[in-house]
């Protein structure tokens, strides 16, 4: 089955009751209260509805093709999707939904995975509108608006995140709608300023692009020099997808820090959390080991969120290595199976644990990063 046919498949539901009746997800946005200042029209579902009938009669969505028609549609019912486990009272009675954004756009993405048969990009595509659908509300509050922005070009396309954003205030009752869609307006004149509406913005070289984000204070019109001590290799990705077999076609002549086989060669159950650090801290060593001898290698473990990978990349970074990220991706389906054939099966409530987790790497994170994707 193909994205076409499976996102056409949820359009032409749009009876809300027939969503809510075979999603839970959208059914739970019911009951779901918002405060008043910013959403007098009530829950999160009634909130919802008018987003969707705003965003089908903006003439800027009705001139886009059906793809990107979709992706919008798709984004703009998830985008509010996690207000049910965010949403909490503050002492002075007012309502907020505090990183409902953020946590909307894992359990988009667990949802679009584990539940549609869509391409990895545009299942991306929507991930990246459900976590920024309100930046170019709030951009200028951000400490480095700029960077912010630019950031976000590489994750999001910015021009769909303008006309998510038009019908997201626009699906609402509140005092300051004129104001909120003055700041739409002005996103989007930044964007063009800045040469990426629509696109990412564009570096002269992938040291070039990776300094910016990495570093304070950086123009991105900087080109640094290039001289790397060596190349590394961070692989990431969720158990069982693959990863050493795209390590031994491709690497196979790089040395391999991996920690599972730390583990194995010391004896420790992969359930023993306890030694977690102290696995890290060996390996942590012996990349130290390699960056000193200026020898290229592959760092072979899960790396699924940013968190994970940031540490590493500091430790590559501060030794002057050129960092690729490898990121392996299965099917859903296919995933599983794979799995169920491992040696060391992953229990199926610690893979599902791990998919909720799951942060995809950002061309931003490092000098290259390389989709192996079905």
């Amino acid at each position: 089955m193909n994205f076409k046919i499976k996102v056409m498949e949820i359009i032409q539901n749009k009876n809300w009751s027939e969503l809510a009746a075979k999603y839970d997800w959208v059914a739970d946005m019911h009951n779901v209260q918002q405060g008043n200042i910013h959403h007098a029209e009530g829950d999160v579902a009634i909130h919802t509805q008018m987003v969707l009938h705003e965003l089908v009669n903006l003439k800027e969505y009705q001139d886009l093709d059906v793809i990107a028609k979709e992706i919008i549609w798709t984004a703009a019912l998830l985008h509010d999707v996690e207000k049910r486990s965010t949403t909490i009272m503050e002492e002075n009675g007012s309502i907020s939904s505090p990183n409902h954004a953020k946590k909307g756009a894992l359990t988009t993405r667990q949802i679009l995975f584990t539940e549609f048969n869509i391409s990895f990009n545009i299942r991306e595509q929507i991930v990246g509108l459900v976590r920024y659908h309100g930046l170019p509300l709030w951009l200028m509050h951000k400490p480095n608006p700029l960077k912010t922005l630019l950031d976000a070009s590489f994750k999001v396309n910015t021009e769909w995140l303008c006309i998510l954003a038009k019908a997201d205030m626009l699906g609402r009752i509140c005092n300051d709608k004129n104001d909120m869609l003055e700041r739409i307006d002005f996103f989007e004149a930044y964007c063009k300023e800045q040469n990426c509406f629509g696109i990412a913005r564009k570096f002269e070289t992938n040291a070039a692009k990776f300094n910016y984000f990495y570093k304070e204070n950086v123009s991105a019109d900087y080109v640094p020099f290039e001289d790397f001590c060596c190349e590394v290799i961070l692989m990431s990705g969720l158990p069982g997808m693959g990863k050493d077999t795209y390590i031994q076609k491709h690497y196979k002549d790089y040395p391999i820090i991996s920690l599972d086989e730390i583990r194995r060669r010391n004896k420790l159950k992969p359930e023993d959390t306890s030694a977690n650090g102290w696995v890290a801290q060996q390996a942590k060593e012996q990349a130290k080991i390699y960056l000193r001898a200026k020898q290229n290698f592959v760092w072979n473990a899960t790396n699924i969120t940013s968190q994970m990978r940031a540490q590493l990349i500091d430790l590559f970074a501060s030794y002057g290595a050129y960092i690729k990220i490898v990121y392996i991706e299965k099917p859903y389906k296919i995933w599983q199976n794979q799995n169920t054939k491992r040696e060391e099966m992953v229990p199926k409530a610690v893979l599902q644990k791990m998919l909720h987790k799951l942060e995809v790497p950002t061309l931003t994170e490092a000098h290259e990063v390389e989709f192996v994707v079905s």
